[in-house]
Formats: C-alpha cells, sequence, structure tokens
C-alpha cells in the first residue's frame, strides 16, 4: 500500500566508464536529503561480454546490486540513467526496459513518478534527444515524467563553464573518458534527486 512506510525511490542505470554512476550517487543523496524519502542505487544488468569491456578499457563494476524488472513494481518512484549511444539511451538500459513487458502488461508501474540524467561524449551529443527519446518508454508503462525544468534556478543559464544537463534532467560530458563530473553537474544532480523525492512523497501522500 503506498499510505504506509517511507517513500521509496530507486536509481536504475548503466554506467560503462562511471560518469553516469557519479551523477546516480549525487542524486541519491539529494533524494535522501528529503524527510521521509528511502532512496536505493540499481545496476542494470552488462549486455556485453568481459572480452569486449576489455577491449574498450571499461573499468570493472561496482559493487552496486544488479536490479531484476519485477523489483521495480516495488519502488513509488525512479530516475533512470544512462550514457547516450547516437542521441539515444545505451543498448544495455534499453535492453532492461525491454525485459518489462509483464509489467507493462499489468501496468505495476502506471502513475509512478520517473525522471532520467545522463552522459554524453561532447556537447552536441544528445544532452536534450537521449531524455527525448527515452520518454517513450514512460509513456508506455504509464509513469509520470517530472523533469526539472528550470528548477535549478542560476545554474541552468550558466553560460561561462562547460556543464552538462538540460530542462530534462542533470547530465554531464565524458568526452574521451578523462572528463569527470564538474562540481557544477553534481549540484545539478543532487537537485534533480530532492526535486524528484518532493514530488513523489506528495504523490504518495495523496494516493
Amino acid at each position: 500500500m503506498w499510505f504506509y512506510g517511507p517513500t521509496l525511490l530507486t536509481w536504475e542505470y548503466y554506467s560503462m566508464y562511471g560518469h553516469v554512476e557519479k551523477l546516480a550517487e549525487e542524486i541519491k543523496k539529494g533524494a535522501s536529503s528529503v524527510e521521509g524519502v528511502e532512496a536505493k542505487l540499481w545496476q542494470v544488468p552488462e549486455t556485453l561480454p568481459e572480452e569486449v569491456l576489455g577491449k574498450m578499457s571499461a573499468p570493472p563494476k561496482s559493487d552496486v546490486p544488479i536490479i531484476t524488472p519485477n523489483e521495480l513494481a516495488e519502488a513509488d518512484g525512479f530516475v533512470f540513467g544512462f550514457p547516450t549511444r547516437f542521441g539515444m539511451m545505451a543498448a544495455q538500459f534499453k535492453a532492461f526496459l525491454d525485459a518489462t513487458g509483464g509489467l507493462w502488461r499489468t501496468q505495476q508501474l502506471a502513475g509512478k513518478p520517473a525522471g532520467m540524467f545522463y552522459s554524453t561524449g561532447s556537447q552536441g551529443g544528445g544532452q536534450e534527444t537521449t531524455a527525448l527519446t527515452a520518454i517513450t518508454q514512460l509513456v508506455h508503462h504509464g509513469m509520470i515524467f517530472v523533469p526539472i525544468g528550470y528548477t535549478f534556478g542560476a545554474g541552468m543559464f550558466e553560460m561561462e563553464k562547460v556543464k552538462g544537463g538540460s530542462p530534462y534532467g542533470a547530465g554531464t560530458f565524458a568526452g574521451d573518458g578523462s572528463r569527470q563530473p564538474t562540481e557544477l553537474e553534481l549540484e545539478q544532480a543532487f537537485h534533480q534527486g530532492k526535486h524528484i523525492a518532493g514530488i513523489a512523497k506528495k504523490l504518495k501522500g495523496s494516493a
């Protein structure tokens, strides 16, 4: 029942080089700062073999637990994170969502709030198209898309510093892989977590 216990928000993400994971950790901190909200991180399964990952110089995965599709039903809201591949979500995350057909048939995720965050290789690499094309997944499940809009305030209008993210959600630029999320990008991620946690808590309270 949605009336009892803390509001449970889960962060499902895929991260090959760690950029999305860093954003996820900061988003979780933001959500956890809201009283009555429990935040949990999950990774979606990797689909590439170790041999291929090795050739791509991908670091070992962290010890964040791997989620199964049915575990999504336990949460009151979600924030999905993924790197972009040609302006769309990475295949690993798409494969995970493709496995949620059972939840779709029973509409177990309908009415639950969901946001998203992302990483691209360059400033023109899909910071908005990645989110825009991912919204179709939420629509078919009947979830409520929660963007951050311009609630981040002055940080949304920063022009002197390179900054990922958009009104759709927090973001970062990976470049050749050596660039890490900046302080401003992490601040935006924290804000997103706090923002969606507050909304999810209100929705649960009014259910």
